[in-house]
């Protein structure tokens, strides 16, 4: 009887705790208030967040979890959670929700209060952590009197620990009576918020805080000893410790979007589709190709005397305008500084841009790649546009050296005294996309066609990233081990021509995210003033990149494929009104990322040749994690395809691996693991296919040779897992039967030249 009293007065308590909802209102008890007692606190629990550790940098101080105690102290913390919201400010739903949580973990991880030894000696805590001290007009009167006086007052049948089934209802009565805060609560479910890793997030931390503002999702700026929902970084992705959530970076993504490896990338594919990929300027590769680019230039100058080109030379590694000049003649190259340390890309200078105010600018546009495998892709609404500070003229050996004419940097332009910083969307030096494509249409221009342009460009480009996306990915995550899954924010860099047509400059795997500029006071001295404009675009990028990701949204959508009702939250993509705790992002804009892959996949499919090429890579490079093909993984390739022949022994084929793996390892600059890399193994594909299908274009040969591989890789899966029980299947090769040839995935896939058609048939994309 005593002991159910005991719970009876417990569970009372909590109701008075959830229902509470002012600062000023005090908690009550049946019988004598616990809460004036002091309570050893058990520094095990510790939550490296926002203040459950830090109690007095929340506002109160204070912790959650009684210890162990001796004697009187002990029976002081018979009613853990009372003592805990003296320190706190009572009756407030974060600190009520706070007290359940501890509860909760406390459970989880078995940190039972043991106060039945009476007359046991204090044991030492974990970690020396400093007690957070009661405000002096907030300290009661009671805890000053000393620890006996207060275990006095408290009821003898009162239990000195809540049981764990009152806990876990304190628990559930907490969370299901907070709101605001970023939980979703449907009928009896409940769900925690979603909580973001933003140790790491570096410059673009104070536009992902107002976006976690705005989701009311819950922030661990300092880390957590818990795995998080999601890790924001701020530049790479870099931690193999990480075993689960989601991670706004992706391996290599660093690497692929440098200027050589990114050239390199697309001339594959203008070698296939030379008219699909004809947005990307002709680029050379320094020191490797330079006399290759001499050569070209003098044949084309000795074909066309009035041809006068204009070229930019780009720092491999650079960023920020680093190192960028232009040049007339291929002579002017600087080799002083070894380009051998620093290699370059040099590219045709494109020199009829689009002017506004007679001003050269480029587009800042920001890109989602949210996942590899399938491949998903949206592209922002809004972007920036970027524009330089002194009036625009063709080049000449006079104004070559005048970047603030040629070079649309922000963080070159920045530094001119012309540079006009604006709150204004349509004014000043960094202006919003929106605000340019409004100007156009004023124009009578079809702005529709423009962005059709370039979201053609942007999946296009995506396409050619992909392939080696996927080598890089397998390498830090295999298939089967523990890991986050990845998303990524691009910043793609895009030039309109006085014609319209958009032209790819480069693609940012980190943009900057920063929602201030620098504002110069004094020579020298500077000072960061917020930007309206940078704000407006980043921040709803950023907050509607969360939305999408939202590991919520994703298990809903999960439970809805598997049938099994989900409860926990409304969805989040339905317009609906009402009570906000029924749907949480009524308060917010519609999303500002538009989907267009998967959504235009039919028209661009196509274009995956090389990515089909990386999953024959990735299926023979046999140890999990390496990035390399080796001369085994190479020759069981070729035997599992059944490639070679009398003309192609396999001899032959030994020497063709060494040949193109010594070339390419000699170029590399990273050359700790030896092998085969992909491109490398896309060159030896390609020659195999030349050498097979002789009589066909590139294109055709290629796509013959895959489909020719994919049929035999299918074959031998099939074997194997019918091996025993059913008979070989009767077919042919794709290239001996009909022009429908049949994937490896079992589904009938158009031969290349039906799927090539598509490519001259214009889809509006908007």
């Amino acid at each position: 009887m005593a002991a159910a009293a005991s719970v009876t007065g417990l569970v009372t308590w909590a109701r008075s705790l959830v229902r509470s909802r002012c600062l000023g209102r005090r908690l009550s008890l049946s019988g004598p208030r616990p809460e004036a007692a002091t309570n050893p606190v058990n520094r095990s629990l510790n939550d490296h967040g926002n203040g459950l550790r830090r109690g007095a940098r929340g506002g109160g101080g204070g912790s959650l979890v009684a210890g162990r105690g001796s004697g009187a102290a002990a029976a002081a913390v018979a009613v853990a959670p009372a003592p805990a919201l003296s320190a706190m400010q009572r009756g407030s739903p974060e600190r009520e929700l706070a007290v359940a949580e501890a509860a909760a973990e406390a459970e989880e991880e078995q940190l039972s209060v043991d106060a039945g030894a009476a007359g046991e000696p204090e044991r030492p805590a974990r970690e020396e952590q400093p007690k957070a001290a009661l405000p002096v007009t907030a300290r009661p009167r009671a805890a000053e009197e000393g620890d006996v006086r207060v275990a006095r007052r408290l009821p003898p049948a009162l239990p000195l620990a809540p049981p764990r089934p009152v806990a876990r209802a304190l628990c559930q009565l907490a969370k299901g009576r907070s709101r605001g805060r970023g939980r979703y609560r449907r009928g009896s479910g409940s769900l925690w918020p979603v909580t973001v890793d933003s140790s790491k997030a570096r410059t673009s931390l104070d536009a992902l805080k107002i976006s976690l503002r705005q989701l009311r999702w819950k922030e661990f700026p300092f880390g957590r000893r818990l795995p998080c929902d999601i890790y924001w970084h701020g530049v790479s992705f870099r931690d193999s410790d990480i075993l689960s959530g989601q991670v706004n970076k992706f391996p290599g993504m660093t690497e692929m979007v440098r200027k050589i490896t990114l050239s390199r990338a697309l001339r594959i594919m203008q070698n296939l589709f030379p008219d699909e990929y004809n947005f990307y300027p002709r680029s050379w590769i320094l020191p490797e190709e330079f006399q290759l680019f001499v050569t070209e230039v003098r044949m084309v100058k000795d074909g066309d005397p009035t041809w006068k080109p204009t070229f930019i030379v780009k720092p491999d590694s650079g960023c920020q305008g680093d190192g960028i000049y232009l040049i007339k003649d291929p002579n002017d190259i600087r080799m002083t500084g070894t380009l051998q340390n620093r290699p370059a890309v040099v590219q045709e200078y494109i020199c009829k841009p689009l002017l506004i105010d007679n001003l050269k600018f480029d587009i800042r546009l920001y890109v989602l790649l949210k996942s590899l495998e399938p491949l998903e892709i949206y592209i922002a609404k809004d972007g920036l546009s970027r524009f330089c500070t002194e009036p625009y003229h063709e080049p000449n050996p006079q104004n070559l050296h005048h970047i603030f004419m040629h070079l649309t940097n922000y963080s070159l332009n920045i530094h001119s005294g012309k540079f006009v910083h604006s709150d204004s969307a349509s004014t000043g030096s960094k202006r919003t996309f929106s605000s340019i494509l409004c100007r156009l249409s004023s124009k009578g221009i079809d702005i529709k066609k423009v962005w059709s342009d370039i979201i053609s460009l942007v999946i296009k480009t995506v396409i050619a990233l992909t392939p080696e996306l996927k080598v890089f990915y397998q390498s830090d995550i295999p298939t089967g081990r523990p890991g986050p899954t990845c998303f990524q924010i691009l910043g793609f860099d895009i030039l309109l021509m006085k014609n319209l047509k958009p032209m790819l400059l480069e693609v940012n795997a980190n943009p900057s995210m920063r929602i201030e500029h620098e504002y110069e006071l004094s020579p020298g001295v500077f000072e960061n003033i917020p930007s309206l404009v940078d704000e407006e675009v980043k921040v709803a990028v950023i907050r509607d990149t969360l939305r999408l990701m939202n590991p919520l949204k994703k298990k809903e959508m999960q439970s809805q494929h598997s049938g099994k009702p989900f409860t926990g939250k409304e969805d989040l993509d339905c317009d609906l009104t009402g009570d906000p705790d029924s749907n949480p992002e009524a308060h917010l804009p519609s999303i500002c990322l538009k989907q267009v892959f998967p959504k235009y996949a039919k028209q661009f499919n196509y274009l995956r040749l090389v990515d089909r090429m990386a999953n024959l890579f990735i299926r023979f490079l046999g140890i999990k994690g390496t990035m390399k093909l080796g001369p085994t993984g190479f020759r069981t390739f070729i035997r599992n395809c059944k490639l070679s022949s009398s003309s192609l022994s396999m001899a032959a084929v030994d020497i063709l691996y060494i040949d193109i793996t010594r070339r390419w390892n000699s170029v590399a600059l990273d050359q700790r693991d030896s092998g085969m890399c992909l491109q490398a193994f896309v060159e030896a594909f390609f020659f195999l296919a030349q050498r097979k299908f002789k009589l066909l274009p590139l294109l055709e040969q290629v796509a013959s040779l895959i489909d020719l591989c994919e049929y035999h890789l299918s074959l031998l899966d099939e074997k194997r897992l019918v091996c025993g029980r059913g008979r070989r299947p009767q077919s042919s090769p794709p290239h001996e039967t009909n022009p429908t040839t049949q994937s490896a995935a079992g589904s009938p896939a158009p031969r290349i030249i039906g799927a090539y058609k598509l490519s001259h048939s214009r889809h509006a994309l908007s």
